[in-house]
């Protein structure tokens, strides 16, 4: 194992005492407790979002946390949820007068984490609703089982960009369900990663062998195989996303390249290449693209496509937003 750290045990830790000497003007942490992860300066009457993790998958998930988007991360170890007790101090250091929205992924920890948390902020009548991210379709064919990975992307752009304009606890809420259910996404790894306090990669690959539908902890996907082209995933990706959330054409979406942690750049930009131009064929229009690193997986190299379909005029200005967090700044 070769990484730039100093020891396995303080890595998460370590990682966000130089997040927070980076930045700031920009996030805090709370209650003397490095993993309670919030927005430097919170706004008044606005609905707070709160999203959380483990450790590994940089910029998801603390790094959405800014302008226009999240207002609190509870930052697990790597691959390991936030406590309860975290997630529940972060909602009363965030929480401005309008509620709290909880916003994360569809993994059985962070859900029994999350619904404890509510269930506390209830006891002080501090109001909470809650939704998961669940695009990827190569992990269950039934859509409450799916993972939750870099789709939810968009969730976190329209929810915040709702909240951001001072929309109403449910509304915001809405906002986050008409996103999750125009956004799908598939995956695929090439290499493991290396989890710090184990020393060794998490799964195997042969040298000219990938796996299609990994999930961003190593979890099984539909198929391991030979390699293949950009095109060929391209095309059996979008063939995934498409047989579940058909699009017409004429129809708008966006498009969301995004590599695992060790793809170049110049890669995620071929794959999109060879996305854009059947997207074009089959007459689908491109609103906005997103090329880069969303949702990581440590060092795996791999990538994943995700599309999110414009379902009207309102997710078109808040996909538009202008946002800035330490990760992730659009104009």
């Amino acid at each position: 194992m070769k990484k730039i750290i100093n020891a396995p045990e303080d890595y998460t830790d370590d990682m966000l005492r130089g997040i927070y000497a980076a930045h700031p003007k920009q996030v805090k942490y709370i209650d003397n407790d490095l993993r309670c992860y919030c927005i430097a300066q919170k706004k008044a009457g606005k609905v707070a979002i709160v999203t959380g993790g483990g450790t590994g998958h940089l910029p998801l998930f603390l790094g959405y946390v800014g302008e226009n988007m999240l207002d609190g991360c509870g930052v697990g170890s790597v691959f390991q949820s936030p406590s309860a007790e975290q997630i529940y101090k972060i909602s009363k250091g965030v929480e401005s007068g309008a509620g709290v929205l909880y916003l994360y992924g569809n993994y059985t920890g962070d859900i029994m984490n999350f619904d404890m948390a509510a269930e506390l902020c209830e006891a002080d009548d501090l109001p909470t609703r809650s939704i998961v991210g669940a695009d990827d379709v190569a992990s269950n064919r039934d859509p409450a089982l799916r993972r939750g990975i870099a789709g939810i992307f968009f969730l976190y752009k329209c929810a915040g960009a709702k909240a951001a304009l001072h929309g109403t606890l449910d509304e915001v809420l809405a906002a986050a369900q008409k996103a999750k259910d125009n956004t799908r996404t598939v995956g695929f790894a090439l290499t493991p990663c290396t989890i710090p306090e184990v020393g060794h990669p998490n799964f195997t690959l042969g040298e000219n062998e990938m796996a299609m539908g990994m999930g961003i902890h190593g979890e099984p996907g539909i198929w391991n195989g030979p390699v293949k082209t950009a095109e060929e995933l391209a095309e059996e990706s979008l063939h995934l996303i498409l047989e579940d959330m058909p699009v017409s054409s004429g129809e708008e979406v966006c498009t969301l390249i995004n590599g695992l942690g060790a793809t170049s750049l110049e890669e995620l930009y071929i794959l999109n290449g060879s996305v854009a131009k059947i997207l074009g064929s089959k007459g689908i229009r491109s609103y906005r693209t997103f090329v880069g690193e969303y949702a990581t997986s440590m060092e795996m190299a791999g990538a994943s496509v995700s599309l999110c379909k414009i379902a009207d005029e309102e997710m078109r200005q808040q996909i538009d937003l202008p946002v800035c967090t330490p990760f992730y700044c659009q104009k």
